[in-house]
């Protein structure tokens, strides 16, 4: 674990935060999802949400700054998929509360157990 002094660890980036914060509106979880099954322009992805093409780009900035979707000009389109590191490390962040959570489930059992025995 990193740290920010001696005693007190380094807690999540502004980037992490923002990553669950984009993640909190539907309509970026939906771009996510589709994006999921691969690359798309804003026009494609407008197509199929219930929002403007304006409203789109704006959610994609949203995703883009939170590090979960990176662009590519081609011609005069820009063409958005998901980031690789930052799905990674999305994984990463869920794969830690799992775990932890795991534990503490792991931890209530056990200690049921010996007050049974």
């Amino acid at each position: 674990m990193a740290y920010v002094s001696n005693n007190l660890p380094l807690v999540s980036t502004d980037r992490e935060r923002n990553v669950w914060v984009a993640l909190g509106d539907g309509t970026r979880r939906a771009i996510v999802m589709m994006l999921a099954a691969g690359p798309m322009s804003v026009g494609a992805l407008a197509a199929k949400l219930p929002v403007t093409r304006p409203a789109v780009s704006q959610h994609l900035k949203v995703l883009k700054d939170a590090g979960l979707v990176s662009e590519e000009a081609s011609g005069t389109r820009r063409i958005y998929r998901l980031d690789a590191a930052g799905v990674a490390a999305l994984r990463e962040q869920l794969d830690d509360f799992w775990d932890q959570a795991l534990g503490g489930f792991r931890g209530v059992v056990e200690r049921s157990r010996r007050r049974k025995k």
